[in-house]
């Protein structure tokens, strides 16, 4: 199989969680305390995940000052483009309650909410296709996060997108097409840097570092604390401390 059909397959993977989160959602009435707790868990998951088999290794592999500035470029460009996001409907995209706005009350608000939704899982799509690169495999660890936090993603943002009463079309419409945008981001993330220096990878993988925790920050902590409130801090290093683990384990 060539690498970069492989980190699409694998790409593919950590998308379908996406939509799998959905289908539960949609069809199956999870009450958001459980959907909070996953989505801390997954939080705590993605953080250990970042801090170990990205940032670490970027520095590692490519020096502290490309890590440095590609974490912040992509802490910044998230911001940035969130904020743009959030004018027009997606702030809420990730909540599972009905804090999204529908079509009558906000218009274009359902396009924000699938660039939102694409926006963050791109990043961790291209870091999966690069993972590849070394020649050793894909990182156990990161698919882990990838798809434990891609599970309960899927399942609060499409609960929130059924509340604020959009069809079943739009809403596997939207994940379906991130599923297959995650194989694309893969495929790719393989392709352009199969050639490049250490140092241009430890920026990329800075980058989408950068742009996964301020993800993290934004979207998925703001829903797992307003259901578990003081439980949030200990499911989230749970999540950590689990990831971890499965990264020293397979390391």
């Amino acid at each position: 199989m060539t690498g970069w059909l492989e980190a699409g397959l694998w790409g593919l993977l950590g998308g379908a969680a996406l939509v799998l989160g959905a289908a539960v959602a949609w069809w199956v009435r999870v009450p958001r305390f459980v959907v909070a707790s996953v989505m801390a868990f997954g939080a705590g998951v993605l953080v250990s995940a970042l801090a170990f088999d990205l940032v670490l290794e970027a520095a590692e592999g490519g020096g502290l000052l490309p890590t440095v500035v590609g974490f912040v470029v992509g802490a910044g460009a998230y911001v940035a483009v969130n904020v743009v996001l959030a004018r027009r409907g997606a702030r809420h995209r990730k909540r599972s309650g009905d804090q999204q706005p529908g079509e009558d009350e906000a218009a274009g608000s359902g396009g924000a909410i699938a660039v939102g939704a694409l926006l963050d899982g791109v990043p961790e799509s291209v870091v999966l296709g690069a993972s590849l690169l070394g020649g050793g495999g894909v990182s156990t660890a990161f698919v882990a996060a990838v798809v434990i936090s891609n599970l309960p993603e899927g399942l609060s943002s499409a609960a929130g997108m059924k509340a604020a009463g959009r069809s079943a079309r739009y809403v596997f419409g939207v994940w379906g097409g991130i599923a297959l945008a995650s194989a694309v981001a893969a495929a790719l993330g393989y392709a352009a840097l199969g050639g490049a220096s250490p140092e241009v990878t430890a920026v990329i993988t800075a980058v989408a570092a950068g742009a996964i925790l301020t993800m993290v920050a934004d979207t998925m902590i703001p829903e797992a604390f307003e259901q578990t409130h003081l439980l949030t801090g200990l499911i989230t290093a749970v999540g950590f401390l689990t990831a971890f683990t499965i990264s020293r384990a397979g390391g």
